[in-house]
């Protein structure tokens, strides 16, 4: 067979680091092991009935198995409209201020390449969603990262970039709920936020990703609710999430108007707009004011508070997240966290993810997902006990 050489662009992008984790689980199922994944973040519960019910009758319909329209159905920018007015108190334009996007990695990955150009800078979380990464290096740009410390409440600190830095940089990424750490951002945080990246005509995408998901009462707030948001940035809100609708891949951009201008210039030349039906779900999803998304809500605080109370009985001392459906574990001193995280699979079976795979910030930790139910997620800690790591 001849071999073709891939580009250097292919050769220049990092590590699938997701596509290991599977393969590193996979490879133990296939030895016959019982995993317990707490690695991976794939929601397990099925979309709730009225959204399947919704696509099933949607497919039905001739019109939908035509071409959508290039930048998606308006309906379905509509219901985006209207859900972020019920949830957060935000106007927004159906027509100028929101673009449909295929998931919300896909437009993570491309709001570099419509933003940056070579030799430009974009400040990115570390830890982080390691995808920030690869847009990045798609459009030839320079990362500098920002540390999320346990000091700070996992918060970036403006103050530590240097000037030099800040004259190139033209994009930020942040995330709250925070993947990987469970850590959730305050209103003065988003204050803040907006005047600097106004100060700096810098560029702010706010991944929203587990923007449903707040514990002890406390709902995560939105970056397009701060004033002078939607003059520095936008956000992008995922339906894999808050809908269990993982494997749908369909997701929205909100906010300053001329970078939904650019999404849309770029997907002109990508693709023709999700699958009509699937647009269709997305909207009765986001119109729907029922009880499926407290009750799931619910389901991942129990899920949280299992983890912690089981884990502290083994001697493991970690924090509660305030959101998202992660945990963020510190590793024991004597290992890294790609060494923890491998015994963990080897003794107990236990799936994790490696600190050190969300950058160099995240070395000394261990994320795990609440992704499983309650007594398998006590079985993983009564595995890891049975190793006596944790005894003084």
């Amino acid at each position: 067979m001849t071999y073709f050489e891939p580009s250097r662009l292919l050769r220049r992008l990092p590590e699938q680091f997701f596509a290991a984790l599977s393969l590193k689980a996979a490879e133990k199922i296939k030895e016959g092991c019982d995993i317990i994944n707490l690695g991976q973040g794939n929601p397990d519960q099925p979309a709730p009935a009225h959204i399947v019910k919704a696509l099933q009758k949607a497919a039905e319909e001739p019109a939908n198995h035509k071409y959508s329209p290039f930048r998606g159905k308006q309906s379905f920018r509509a219901a985006a409209s209207t859900f972020y007015k019920r949830e957060y108190g935000v106007e927004l334009d159906p027509e100028t201020e929101i673009a449909i996007l295929f998931g919300g990695k896909a437009g993570l990955v491309e709001l570099p390449q419509c933003l940056l150009n070579p030799g430009d800078v974009a400040l990115v979380p570390d830890p982080g969603y390691p995808d920030y990464w690869s847009g990045v290096e798609m459009a030839g740009a320079g990362m500098h990262m920002l540390p999320l410390l346990e000091k700070n409440e996992y918060l970036p600190d403006y103050d530590q970039i240097p000037d030099p830095v800040l004259l190139k940089t033209k994009l930020m990424f942040l995330n709250y709920p925070n993947n990987p750490t469970g850590a959730a951002a305050n209103a003065a945080f988003f204050r803040e936020t907006a005047d600097f990246a106004k100060q700096h005509h810098i560029c702010t995408i706010h991944d929203f990703a587990y923007g449903a998901i707040g514990f002890d009462g406390e709902k995560p707030l939105s970056y397009l609710q701060t004033p002078g948001a939607k003059e520095t940035g936008i956000e992008i809100y995922t339906l894999s999430k808050t809908f269990n609708m993982a494997g749908w891949r369909v997701a929205f951009a909100a906010g300053n108007a001329s970078v939904i201008e650019a999404i849309n210039l770029f997907q002109d030349h990508m693709y023709v707009s999700v699958f009509g039906a699937v647009q269709d779900a997305a909207e009765a999803a986001l119109l729907d004011r029922g009880d499926s998304l407290k009750a799931l809500v619910r389901m991942y605080e129990r899920r949280r508070n299992t983890l912690v109370d089981a884990f502290k009985e083994i001697g493991w001392n970690i924090q509660a997240p305030k959101g998202s459906f992660f945990a963020w574990l510190p590793v024991p001193e004597r290992f890294t966290s790609q060494e923890f995280s491998d015994l963990l699979l080897e003794k107990a079976h236990v799936l994790t993810a490696p600190g050190s795979g969300f950058g160099q910030f995240g070395e000394g930790y261990l994320r795990a997902g609440l992704l499983t139910d309650e007594a398998r997620i006590r079985e993983a800690a009564e595995r890891i006990g049975k190793l006596d790591i944790f005894r003084p």
